[in-house]
């Protein structure tokens, strides 16, 4: 089953030397798949859950595409789902599908770096190398397909604005490569979060918004301001992206440790590419081993349980 989102795999541009001026989310799921020979005669369904620039991902579109992996992953017939989706968010929704569905079927998430009318569109291979994973026996749980890289959904993360190979999975690495339509297994396919909840996907079907919840950055001259403004405006929780191993200037720790008191739930990431907190011992704010963005997830998805 391949459910549709937007994003640049389904742009367009006026023309076909042109990889960055272009709209995304332009052309439908059906229309992108019929140009690929490759699917032709493949037993293969498809659904445009939204049509959207991944840079305008929001609640509504989550709340949405989780409904419908949830729908399709309990039909017998279907043995894996491939999402298309845009580069800019695509690791965000990666997580928060992990750990909301835990699937023991193969959800992939795939995308482009260039527009459907590029003179060497990236998004056509990419769509044929996902769909061989989903298809992978023994492939289970949340992964991202790129450039005939898969990665899986904890570890990651975008991390160029421009060349075909635009993610990576960090210390982890790699889960495996797709070369010419099978699968090199490097590590485990992700298991299930043990946190997750069996209610997880009625709690998202019930929530009209998810907690709000904002991301602030320590950095040279830090100061609490930002987070005296956020818990002013209703703030339920913060993720604060730390300096080198979770370091905070002493006038934003402060603004958050006051928060804190005051009933906003904090977690702490690095703003580090690579790596995670490493600690000897508990600090006054609760540690996260992931990125801020996928810290605030975690935080969303706890405060609305």
């Amino acid at each position: 089953m391949v459910l549709a989102t937007g994003g640049t795999i389904a742009g367009t541009a006026a023309s076909a030397g042109d990889n960055v001026g272009y709209s995304a989310a332009q052309i439908g799921i059906e229309q992108l798949l019929a140009r690929i020979p490759a699917l032709q005669g493949l037993p293969v369904l498809a659904e445009q859950v939204a049509q959207i620039d991944s840079k305008d991902m929001d609640w509504d579109v989550w709340r949405a595409l989780a409904q419908r992996c949830a729908h399709w992953l309990a039909q017998d017939s279907v043995q894996g789902i491939v999402i298309t989706h845009g580069t800019d968010t695509l690791e965000e929704t990666a997580y928060f599908l992990q750990q909301v569905l835990a699937p023991a079927k193969p959800v992939v998430l795939t995308c482009a770096m260039r527009p459907a009318t590029a003179l060497l569109a990236d998004g056509p291979q990419n769509i044929v190398d996902a769909l061989a994973v989903a298809a992978w026996p023994g492939a289970q749980g949340v992964v991202a397909v790129c450039a005939g890289v898969v990665h899986a959904a904890d570890d990651v993360a975008k991390v160029h604005p421009y060349r075909l190979d635009a993610f990576g999975s960090g210390d982890a690495g790699p889960l495996g490569h797709v070369e010419e339509g099978r699968l090199r297994l490097l590590r485990n396919w992700p298991v299930a979060p043990v946190n997750t909840a069996p209610s997880a996907i009625e709690n998202i079907a019930k929530a009209q918004q998810l907690p709000r919840v904002e991301i602030v950055l320590n950095h040279a001259g830090a100061s609490g301001a930002m987070v005296r403004d956020l818990v002013a405006g209703g703030v339920r929780g913060i993720v604060v992206a730390g300096t080198g191993n979770g370091t905070l200037h002493q006038g934003l720790e402060a603004a958050l440790l006051a928060a804190q008191a005051g009933g906003v739930a904090l977690l702490l990431a690095s703003r580090c590419a690579n790596g995670s907190i490493v600690r000897h011992a508990a600090g006054p704010i609760r540690m996260h081993a992931r990125s801020a963005v996928k810290a605030r997830i975690d935080l969303q998805l706890e405060l609305l349980a």
